[in-house]
């Protein structure tokens, strides 16, 4: 967080205020008294013309149009692929730094892909775009980055379990709808997903590809060996959505160059910025979703050695998908870029 030394303010747009990342992107600006001059609200037709009240001031949501970015320093994307690739670019263009959270540019070699705890330096040369990473990618790579700078990782074995809340608000009523209905004894019919979401798992998040993995696992993928700069990292990902609104989960299974004791990985957790450890599983104190939202940290328990191989360890890894999984790490990379004169 910023401290009082800060002495410029600037002025910010959120594009997709009234969505679930959106809200969450004020609540934290205002939380870490970001240095704003002022606040632009934009979001799609469907909730232009409402109000959001941000630092106890009421503002407009306004239409997002070529134009809107004359007035900005600092424009956080949070409307989708389609929005970012038609108005990121024109942002930066005109003069706005631009923290994209959509997939729009993650992969793109000349964009910077960042963690503000694992990799603020490859913002440096950014040229006005700067990605935010999946909600999934940014809690595995906080926890994991420490280990791998420490032994470095040679494979990754990941399950992901993702609330809901990261498909969106009509994902949301529909998880409670359906709940309502089932606990009632009625029939479902999904709308949002494929199947029923409510006390059922779904083994699809994004599309199937050609070779059997979902969009997401490749995002997963992908993004986490362009963040910690090892393309030849091996890693397997399977990603589930599941009957829960707010914190995803992921069961971690690494393979290290050297042996490493349970203990000695705690250690370094502990250490790391942006981690939380709670192992005490003789008293059952672990991380769970339910627990954590709200946090801005990545929690990690269960750390124990993977029985399967001996340089191997097996860790469960929970944080809140819409925090620091999406607004939250978007405003650290604000505030990293303000902190080390890159804006």
């Amino acid at each position: 967080m910023l401290g009082s030394l800060v002495l410029r303010k600037y002025h910010t747009a959120i594009v997709g205020a009234t969505g679930l990342v959106g809200q969450e992107l004020v609540r934290i600006l205002e939380q870490r008294s970001f240095p704003m001059a002022s606040i632009h609200l934009f979001a799609s037709d469907r909730t232009v013309g409402s109000k959001m009240w941000v630092n106890h001031r009421e503002i407009d949501v306004r239409e997002l149009t070529a134009n809107s970015f004359d007035p900005v320093d600092l424009a956080i994307f949070a409307g989708g692929d389609d929005i970012s690739r038609s108005f990121a670019p024109t942002a930066a263009k005109r003069g706005a730094v631009v923290i994209d959270s959509s997939a729009a540019f993650r992969m793109n070699p000349r964009i910077p892909l960042i963690v503000p705890e694992v990799n603020a330096e490859d913002m440096e040369n950014h040229r006005g775009l700067i990605a935010n990473p999946n909600c999934s990618t940014i809690q595995m790579v906080v926890t994991l980055a420490p280990l791998h700078k420490n032994n470095p990782i040679k494979r990754i074995i990941v399950d992901s379990y993702q609330a809901v809340s990261g498909t969106g608000k009509a994902a949301v009523d529909e998880l409670n709808s359906q709940s309502k209905a089932v606990l009632e004894g009625k029939s479902t019919i999904p709308h949002v997903y494929h199947h029923q979401i409510a006390f059922n798992m779904l083994p699809e998040i994004d599309v199937f590809m050609d070779d059997g993995y979902t969009r997401e696992e490749w995002k997963l993928t992908n993004e986490a060996r362009k963040i910690l700069r090892d393309n030849n990292l091996k890693i397997s990902a399977t990603c589930i959505r599941v009957p829960v609104v707010t914190g995803n989960s992921m069961s971690v299974h690494v393979e290290l160059t050297n042996p490493m004791f349970p203990e000695e990985a705690r250690n370094i957790l502990a250490n790391s910025p942006g981690v939380r450890v709670l192992d005490n599983p003789s008293i059952s104190h672990y991380p769970h979703p339910w627990a954590v939202v709200g946090s801005d940290e990545v929690f990690v328990g269960r750390i124990r050695q993977d029985a399967s191989y001996s340089n191997g360890l097996a860790m469960w890894v929970v944080a809140d998908n819409l925090r620091k999984g999406a607004a939250l790490n978007a405003v650290q990379i604000a505030e990293e870029l303000i902190a080390r004169g890159w804006i």
